[in-house]
């Protein structure tokens, strides 16, 4: 029975192991490409955006229907109760009969309206200006993920150094410790190596800390579940090869694609188009109406008897505005104003991302030269941290030696990495002022509702 027990316990416990490495195994990979496609597809600001994209559509295409015609359809019903009457020779007569019915279509066609046509060109540029800041969301977002995916990657490589140097530490110590029961080093070396070992303890787990909650902040920007289990591709490592083929020629006018600029100059168009609509009231307007109805009057309810008479008229009316208050003037002065304010508003925004432009492509010279001599310098701490090990071994190092060694190396690996992501972090930001759309994204759905 005991072993039977301990068998099953045994099974239970296989499982247990089993249901954990196949949830282990379910970890989502994701690439720098995948976590944009994920957070573009899911995201709800985007999502937002496209929806005001589709209500600015509608809109436009409730102004156009104004270039339609209107038909409308109308009765009437009116009860005489005094009859009019005229004095002819001398006598009265009353005309008109106690019931009155009136059944007709209405038709209205604007045939000159410069008004409505600016106001169609007004609402064109509307939904302009809405697909653009769909796209300065996608921005965003984009640079925010990028960004997100880079920090995980820093996070996860830093981890990685401070755990080999934590496991070095250990190893380290192991060979000091039994040197020491040997009687070959002082207690000295002993309580250093040990102290060195405790000195990394808490940056190993500072690291790991880290680690988690870079990922979860990805998770969230993305938009997947906290507890779904991810893992990342590659390492900083990767991405020194395409730091030099990367040739940082950027021309100023590649600045005119920045969304903030765009935005302001479709802001302008309209408001050019509205000083247009505000012009265009001055000038006449055209439009064709004409009715069609059947009227009968009777004395009593007897309907079957009732005689209908056709009634057809057509006309053009032409509305001409001659004066309204000075109102016009006065929204005209204001117009002038806001074009006043946004040009200024333009050429402050110009400087300030030219100022950003210049500093994130110091800041990618800088990071480059700084990943070249950080990469030597860990290739020289590396060599250095085995030469004190092999002084320390033969007798001829000290325990300080070994352990200066080993936070250079650890300095050098960190600078190394930390290097290579400020200039993935510069570069990131460089794309986002110059407008540089990445990956999947919205526009290219957006440029369906331009259609």
């Amino acid at each position: 029975m005991n072993c039977f027990l301990c068998k099953k316990s045994l099974f239970v416990i296989a499982a247990f192991l089993l249901c954990n490495g196949s949830q282990a195994q379910e970890a989502l990979r994701l690439s720098l490409v995948k976590a944009l496609e994920i957070a573009q597809s899911d995201n709800p600001t985007i999502k937002v955006a496209d929806k005001e994209i589709e209500k600015k559509k509608y809109a436009n295409k409730e102004v156009i229907a104004g270039l339609f015609p209107k038909i409308s359809a109308s009765g009437g019903y009116t009860y005489t109760i005094k009859k009019q009457a005229f004095a002819m020779m001398g006598q009265t007569y009353k005309v008109g009969q106690s019931n009155n019915y009136n059944v007709g279509v209405n038709l209205s066609l604007p045939l000159f309206a410069p008004t409505l046509k600016k106001s169609i060109e007004l609402s064109a540029k509307d939904i302009e200006l809405a697909v653009e800041s769909a796209r300065s969301s996608n921005l965003d977002l984009v640079n925010q993920v990028t960004k997100a995916y880079y920090q995980l990657l820093l996070a996860q490589d830093s981890y990685e150094v401070l755990k080999k140097s934590y496991s070095q530490s250990e190893a380290n110590y192991e060979v000091v410790n039994n040197k020491f029961k040997q009687g070959v080093v002082s207690e000295y070396d002993k309580i250093r190596a040990e102290v060195q070992v405790r000195n990394l303890k808490p940056s190993v787990i500072s690291a790991e800390n880290a680690v988690n909650l870079t990922k979860l902040q990805l998770k969230v920007l993305i938009g997947l579940d906290a507890n779904q289990n991810i893992e990342i591709e590659g390492n900083l490592a990767n991405y020194e090869n395409s730091m030099c083929a990367e040739a940082l020629n950027v021309d100023t006018a590649m600045i005119n694609n920045n969304t903030q600029l765009k935005q302001l100059k479709l802001q302008n168009d309209m408001l050019d188009k509205q000083l247009q609509i505000n012009k265009s009231g001055y000038l006449p307007s055209v439009a064709l109406s004409s009715q069609f109805s059947y009227i009968s009057m009777n004395e009593n309810f007897k309907f079957g008897s009732y005689k209908w008479n056709p009634y057809s008229i057509v006309g053009v009316t032409i509305s001409v505005p001659i004066y309204e208050g000075s109102a016009r003037l006065y929204k005209k002065k204001q117009l002038q104003l806001q074009m006043d304010q946004l040009s200024l508003n333009k050429l402050n925004l110009r400087r300030n991302l030219d100022v950003q432009m210049k500093n994130y492509m110091d800041n990618i010279q800088k990071s480059i030269e700084q990943v070249s001599s950080n990469k030597e310098s860990v290739r020289l701490a590396e060599k250095g941290c085995l030469i004190a090990q092999k002084r320390y071994e033969v007798g001829k190092g000290t325990i300080l030696e070994l352990n200066d060694s080993e936070l250079a190396l650890t300095q050098s690996k960190l600078a190394y990495n930390q290097a290579i992501f400020d200039y993935l972090s510069a570069k990131t930001d460089l794309e986002k002022v110059l407008g540089k759309d990445q990956a999947v994204n919205p526009s290219q759905k957006n440029e369906e509702f331009k259609k």
